[in-house]
């Protein structure tokens, strides 16, 4: 009963109160804007059509930008790859990398993105001056009568900024090309003490850059300031004459209105194209030397599929009357009526002095260069007709200066021929007397080399490089001076596989050891460019001419060297002595220490292991540093150009305050308009406010004039200011740096380059001019806001109620952005790595004919980079266009609102049009902040990396001014219980125990086996390293207690590959002590020591001659020779010597020993040498086998007690007397 009498009591009502709280009622999707008139329904379409377009624009035009420049990158860098050795000659490696990263970064932004926004303010433009054409020609052609003035400025103008960003681009390229000179030779810049001279070079060149920039931005500023200067002059025209109009009812009010806001919004848009022009401008710079390369055809070209292809080369080489000029040199002959027939499967030794043009023969038959005058012939053809590759592919060659290619030893081997096998990589190692050590390392064949063979030795590198000519099995083979640097066991062993590689092909061999080129079938003595003389070794003896000087005089040394060897000592017995040799080359073969920087980089632990953690951990590192505070601490770095951004706020001001200020004198018009002109008295205020308003008009266009110009002027000046700030900080910042750091793969040339161009040139991409655009925006928003909420607040909170959609929208393009940026770097900087890798290296890859494969490994690489720069542009494209679609869509609410409010009373019209107005003003300065938010990002991403940098302090600082400076170096060196391994290394110890004293004024010479540890123990002297156990002590303190810089300008070394700069031999002279100006009579002096005086002054411009990138323009001896100078003009305390005469001649060799050995005189001396007969004289020999001291004594002594040194010695005086 209960039950029913609850149930009688329910009502309808309860009935659907309780349905209703069991589920939500909503109303239909359609009633959801029943409200909504045709005006809204209007702008919500175009709101979603807003996004949409939006989104397709930015998708599409940074899909084709990333397309075409990706295209453009792959045709640049083959372009490169395909020019002649003659336009390397005369280009700056280091430019073309900055060109492939930094000019055709902007390319992309300027095809892309901007000339998206250029076409959509040009589409505005149009559409508004279209709709001002249909209510009112007279007044819209009125209005456009200033535009011939505007294009004649505006196109001026352009022009001259576009000159002015070409300017500066060719000055950053040569910045690039100094930082990659120096990054690339640090050990040098350290050694001398140069990083603050070379900060200086640098500077200088960034010089150029900023005053280009800085007239960049005034011309910016004029070409803006005319623009809108005109544009306002044209609309105080307008309202007068349309005043005019009005008052003779020819038109209305509203048509009026609608005309001129026709013709201001088109000019809006136009304007805000303006930005969009300059990096069109920019990207038309930079692209003018790509194409120009791009469209170049080179004179020997090795993608040319024309030419003579054999099937088979015989291998005869035939020079008629060859005469040559370098083109880079033209003013010095190098080779005259140069003739000479070598048949088929002849051994043909070239001797002569360095610079004799012995090198130049080997380049010309590899066709580097094409001859001025005479022939070249091949099997009876010219080498032009030959097909370029195919020839190249019958030719091995190993050079002076071997270089090898960041990659792994089997991989550097197997560059000789594509198709090669492990067994027989390994059988041409073992011909080459390298397979034993690369078998000792723990990685064996995978064990990775390092950028240009960093990680090896000379000796081992050179022994690699015999390998990778070997086994290509050549038919002409050329060796120039391939043995320069192994030591004596080594050399007599892969002299012996050179010689049988040599049977049955044409061999040209170079050479200042006489005793390796005896046996030729034809020796040629070369002077002055010429055959001065041919024959065998027995024939040319007889002519008592060229090479019977130069063998008397090596044959001198040797015979004093064998009085020294054997006096006082008993003979042993041929095999007794080879039994030794042997046991000792066993040993030395099994060393798996590497010197001169062995191991210095960790790449098997570092670049193989794991590559893909290690890239997203650097990601996360990119992402970790990316704070706020970078934006607030580049802020701060511009403190001192505080005036000129003083200034540069208040022309931002001036034309920031340009938007509310119009909407104000808009709404006001409203007013002017609607009054009735056939009444006379209303006609007559009519008259008068047209007049006064347009006098307002060409008041603002003055103050929009000087606010542009200071804008752009004052903050370029301090944009550019900041920009070589931090570029010249972030330069310095890393030549600081200790030398482990540069070890570190990661930190190659090629990247430390690219970063400092593309970090600093994205930082600045949000700094200068963009800086005035937010600032200019900032003030508008500002000033629109105030202006909305004076004028009616209520509408104004329904438009501010969009803005966190609009803020959503922007923070997640923001986030798309930086997620796709952080790989983007990783990628350009390996990118950077191959870039400058294949273009150095540039004759080694034409002498392998490996173009293609550095094509296809760059290429690879790039291919990456491009798939994630479409990911991010799509995912950024797509969220900017939702923040954008919001604009519409507030629009849209505030209409509506704002009829019912004028409906109800509670706003006027003209109030409404001011907020709207205002409102609408304000968008479009956040749409231009928001177009600058890949800048932004950009600019904070490279920032906190640049930061990094900057905040890194090293181990090591040389620009420190702590530590000891003593006044007087006596020159004791002594290593105490020395253990060491190299930073990225740390599975093999270099040094172990290692324990050597050297008296002051003493000369110390360190022999063994390649890679035992001699040039670690040199680089331990100069601190370029920290050792791990024990000290190194100079004069009884250890050298950590030392002032870095003090201690190093004690020293003086020269290299067994020394690095020149490219710079006149005169400044490369004068390095050698940059603490004080070098007279004229003191570098001539050092040259005359070093015996280069004479090749010096022969040359058209003397001492004023540029020896080109890396010394690329002279001989090996002659860079030796300058670089010995370089060394005695500093008159250090310590002389370290490196095998400093290795690239000698004999005649020069003998010269220069004589200087060296006078330079040794009072200073305490170390040498490194292959060849004992340069150090017999040392106070004291000490032997080093596994990084440990195992022998030392005079060198008669070490005769006596016949260890190690022993078998050494004989080893060497039956090679070099054996005929």
């Amino acid at each position: 009963a209960n039950d029913v009498d609850k149930k009688d009591d329910e009502t309808p009502e309860s009935v659907e109160k309780e349905s209703m709280s069991e589920k939500p009622q909503m109303v239909p999707y359609g009633q959801l804007f029943r409200f909504a008139d045709r005006i809204d329904v209007l702008l919500m379409i175009l709101a979603v059509a807003m996004a949409v377009v939006i989104a397709l624009q930015m998708v599409m035009w940074g899909l084709t930008a990333e397309r075409q420049v990706h295209a453009m990158r792959k045709a640049f860098f083959k372009s490169i790859l395909c020019q002649e050795m003659a336009w390397f000659d005369m280009n700056d490696s280091g430019e073309l990398n900055t060109r492939l990263s930094d000019d055709l970064n902007k390319i992309a932004d300027g095809i892309g993105h901007k000339f998206g926004l250029f076409q959509y303010g040009m589409a505005g433009f149009l559409a508004s001056y279209i709709l001002a054409f249909a209510y009112g020609w007279k007044l819209t052609l009125v209005m456009l009568s200033v535009f011939p003035l505007l294009a004649v400025a505006g196109g001026a103008l352009g022009m001259i900024a576009t000159g002015y960003t070409t300017k500066e681009l060719k000055a950053y390229s040569e910045a690039g090309s100094v930082a990659q000179e120096v990054f690339s030779s640090f050990r040098t810049v350290a050694a001398f003490g140069g990083e603050d001279k070379e900060t200086q070079r640098y500077s200088s060149r960034l010089g150029k850059a900023r005053k280009m920039g800085e007239k960049k931005g005034l011309a910016n500023g004029l070409t803006m300031g005319m623009f809108n200067f005109i544009m306002f002059c044209s609309y105080a025209l307008a309202f007068w004459y349309g005043g005019e109009l009005v008052i003779d009812n020819e038109m209305t009010g509203g048509d009026l209105l609608i005309v001129f806001f026709g013709v201001m919004f088109g000019s809006i848009l136009a304007g805000q194209a303006g930005p969009s022009v300059q990096g069109i401008a920019i990207a038309r710079g930079a692209a003018y030397q790509i194409y120009n390369l791009i469209d170049r055809c080179p004179p020997i070209d090795i993608n040319c599929e024309d030419g003579e292809v054999l099937e088979k080369l015989e291998g005869n080489v035939e020079f008629k009357d060859v005469s040559f000029n370098y083109p880079s040199r033209s003013d010095v002959q190098v080779l005259c009526n140069f003739t000479l027939s070598v048949p088929k499967g002849k051994r043909v030794a070239l001797v002569g002095e360095s610079g004799c043009g012995k090198s130049t023969v080997v380049k010309l038959i590899q066709r580097f260069y094409d001859i001025d005058c005479g022939c070249l012939l091949i099997d009876g053809i010219e080498v032009k007709a030959f097909n370029l590759k195919w020839l190249r592919q019958h030719i091995g060659v190993v050079s002076q200066e071997p270089v090898l290619f960041a990659t792994t030893v089997a991989e550097n081997i197997r560059y000789g021929r594509d198709d090669a096998t492990q067994e027989e990589i390994e059988e041409a190692a073992k011909m080459a007397n390298a397979h034993d050590f690369i078998s000792a390392m723990p990685k064996g064949y995978k064990t990775l080399c390092g950028e240009r063979g960093a990680q090896m030795s000379g000796g081992q590198k050179q022994r690699i490089a015999i390998a990778r000519a070997l086994i290509r099995n050549p038919t002409i083979l050329l060796l120039d001076e391939a043995t320069s640097a192994l030591d004596t066991e080594s050399e007599s062993i892969v002299q012996e596989a050179l010689d049988k590689a040599g049977e049955g092909r044409t061999t040209f061999v170079i050479a200042h050891r006489l005793s390796t080129v005896r046996d030729a079938d034809m020796i040629v003595a070369v002077k002055d460019g010429a055959v001065a003389e041919i024959g065998t070794h027995d024939e040319l003896m007889e002519k008592d001419g060229v090479y019977k000087k130069l063998v008397l005089q090596q044959t001198m040394e040797e015979e004093a060297e064998k009085k020294l060897g054997h006096d006082g000592d008993k003979e042993i017995t041929e095999g007794a002595a080879e039994n030794g040799v042997s046991k000792y080359i066993r040993m030395a073969s099994s060393d798996s220490e590497f010197s001169n920087g062995g191991f210095q980089r960790e790449l098997t632990l570092r670049a193989s292991k794991r590559p893909n953690i290690k890239r997203q951990e650097s990601e996360k590192v990119l992402e970790e540093e990316v704070q706020p505070a970078a934006g607030l601490r580049i802020l701060k770095m511009s403190k001192t150009e505080w005036h000129q951004l003083l200034l540069g706020t208040v022309g931002a001001a001036m034309t920031g305050s340009f938007p509310f200020v119009f909407a104000l004198l808009i709404g006001e018009l409203f007013g002017v308009f609607s009054k009735d002109p056939s009444i006379s008295e209303q006609r007559e205020e009519m008259e008068e406010d047209v007049k006064f308003w347009s006098l307002l008009f060409i008041a603002l266009a003055v103050v929009m004039l000087v606010g542009n110009v200071l804008q752009s002027w004052m903050f370029a000046i301090a944009g550019e200011k900041l920009t070589m700030r931090l570029r010249k900080q972030a330069f310095k910042s890393t030549l600081r740096q200790d030398t482990s750091y540069f070890d570190d793969p990661f930190h190659s040339t090629g990247a430390l380059t690219s970063n400092l161009a593309t970090h600093a040139s994205a930082v600045q991409g949000a700094t200068g001019p963009r800086m005035g655009t937010i600032a200019s925006a900032l003030v508008t928003a500002a000033g629109s806001l105030a202006i909305a909420f004076i004028s009616g607040w209520k509408l104004a909170l329904v438009i501010l109620a969009f803005v966190p959609f609009m803020i959503f929208g922007g923070m997640m393009e923001m986030k798309a952005y930086f997620q796709g940026n952080a790989g983007n770097l990783i990628n350009s900087e390996e990118a950077g790595k191959v870039a400058v890798e294949t273009i150095s290296n540039i004759q080694t890859v034409a002498t392998l004919g490996k173009e293609d494969c550095f094509y296809e490994k760059y290429f690879e690489v790039v291919a990456g980079y491009y798939k994630k720069r479409i990911k991010k542009g799509i995912t950024s494209g797509l969220f900017s266009s939702s923040s954008q679609s919001f604009i519409l869509l507030a629009s849209a609410a505030a209409f509506r609102y704002a009829g019912y409010l004028v409906q109800n009373g509670e706003m006027e019209f003209e109030d409404v049009m001011k907020v709207v107005l205002a409102v609408q003003m304000g968008a479009m300065m956040a749409g231009q902040i928001s177009a600058f938010t890949p800048d932004y990002m950009k600019a904070k991403i490279a920032a906190a990396r640049m930061f990094k940098i900057f905040d890194r302090i090293p181990g090591i600082r040389s620009d420190s001014n702590e530590g000891l400076q003593v006044e007087k170096t006596e020159g004791h060196v002594e290593f105490k219980n020395v253990t060491f391994r190299y930073p990225f290394r740390q599975d093999v110890k270099v040094l172990h125990g290692f324990n050597l004293t050297v008296e002051p004024g003493k000369t110390v010479a360190l022999v063994g086996s390649s890679g035992c540890g001699k040039s670690t123990a040199v680089s331990l002297i100069q601190r370029l390293y920290d050792v791990e156990m024990g000290s190194v002590m100079i004069d009884g303190k250890d050298v950590k207690s030392l002032n870095v810089s003090w201690l190093r300008r004690q020293i003086g070394i020269v290299s067994q590959e020394p690095v020149l700069f490219n710079c006149s031999i005169r400044d490369n002279i004068a390095y050698g002590d940059i603490s004080r100006e070098i007279s004229e009579e003191e570098i001539e002096n050092a040259a005359k020591a070093a015996n280069i005086h004479d090749f010096i002054s022969t040359l058209p411009k003397g001492y004023d001659t540029l020896v080109g990138d890396k010394g690329t323009l002279i001989s090996g001896g002659q860079k030796q020779r300058i670089s010995i100078a370089r060394a005695l003009i500093r008159n250090p305390k310590i002389l370290l010597l490196d095998e400093a005469t290795s690239a000698l001649d004999t005649e020069s060799e003998k010269i220069v020993q004589e200087a060296l050995d006078r330079a040794c005189v009072g200073r305490t001396t170390l040498i490194i040498a292959h060849r004992l007969s340069t150090i017999q004289k040392a106070d004291m020999i000490a032997v080093i086998k596994s990084g440990n001291v195992v022998e030392k004594g005079t060198h008669k002594k070490l005769l006596e007690i016949k260890g190690v040194y022993y078998y050494l010695q004989q080893a060497q005086g039956k090679a070099s007397v054996e005929e």
